[in-house]
């Protein structure tokens, strides 16, 4: 119930100006979020790589209203491209098709990611679209489609806990498309979604179990012990060397077990986030994890 409640306060214009507003959140915020500029990110990203880590830059935003704004997100991604090579850092760049307009018009924000993903193709680096809720998954998967068979610099996720995503993960890997994995984040329905936790992890399992040995480089985007371990055995038992896939996690959860995974060998991408529009984000960490949101709540009483 706290989850749903966090995820529905995400969507309300007027939490969003007060949290925003509060100087307080916005330092805490900076825990998931290194900063709503292009600068502090790539000062993240080089963090990262320093401690043996490469990342992926997710220029903040989702369901833009008009065609300046969607444009506005094409020119930061093509901005993140253009510095991640100038920097000489190792990352690519996520994105969600909403922020490049998809409730605009598919055929407009196909033009938008193409723009994004010739530029990343040019430049040797790569593109991942995220997956959003479930009424974007068919277009989304629609347009990733299309934009693979224009470019290999183009991949997207899977959630685990849709009852689709065997289906969807057979389907990505007969074009060849790289997929990362994901539990999911988005509140869905018991009709399309695996309500119990225990389902999401066993599906998880099941679909790391098809995507590991297919030599396509799938990234496992998890912070749970257990399901990182299943990995970590099924690889072994399989003779799948540790170059053949990556883990992925948040920026500001779980570094120690980013650390001992990168110890181990293992290769470690690091999610991170910039912009200003930090708020949805910032909200769907804490209703992920009640050690987020008791960190917050603890930091907001104390005053920061």
């Amino acid at each position: 119930m706290l989850r749903a409640l966090l995820l529905k306060l995400a969507k309300s214009s007027r939490l969003r100006r007060w949290i925003t507003s509060h100087g307080i959140t916005r330092r805490m915020a900076r825990r998931f979020v290194p900063g709503e500029d292009l600068a502090p990110a790539i000062e993240a990203v080089r963090a990262c790589n320093m401690a043996g880590m490469s990342a992926t830059l997710d220029h903040l935003g989702e369901n833009v209203g008009t065609r300046e704004d969607a444009e506005r997100a094409r020119a930061a991604y093509i901005e993140a491209l253009d510095r991640i090579a100038a920097e000489g850092v190792e990352a690519n760049v996520s994105l969600k098709l909403t922020h490049l307009g998809l409730d605009l018009g598919e055929e407009f924000c196909a033009e938008e990611l193409r723009a994004v993903t010739r530029r990343a193709g040019e430049l040797g680096n790569f593109v991942r679209v995220d997956m959003e809720g479930s009424l974007y998954t068919d277009r989304t998967l629609r347009m990733i489609k299309q934009a693979r068979a224009e470019s290999p610099a183009v991949g997207t996720v899977i959630q685990a806990y849709l009852y689709r995503s065997e289906e969807d993960v057979r389907g990505l890997l007969g074009i060849g498309c790289r997929i990362r994995l994901v539990k999911g984040a988005y509140k869905e329905p018991s009709r399309i979604a695996f309500r119990r936790m225990k389902d999401v992890d066993a599906n998880f399992i099941k679909l790391m179990k098809i995507l590991l040995p297919t030599g396509t480089y799938p990234a496992l985007a998890t912070h749970d012990p257990n399901l990182i371990d299943a990995a970590i055995r099924f690889a072994a038992e399989q003779n799948i060397t540790k170059d053949k896939f990556e883990f992925q996690m948040l920026y500001g959860i779980r570094a120690d077990l980013q650390s001992r995974l990168v110890r181990q060998g293992y290769r470690v991408r690091v999610y991170i986030p910039f912009g200003q529009d930090w708020f949805p984000y910032f909200m769907r960490r804490l209703a992920e994890r009640p050690a987020n949101l008791l960190f917050f709540a603890k930091h907001l009483l104390r005053g920061g």
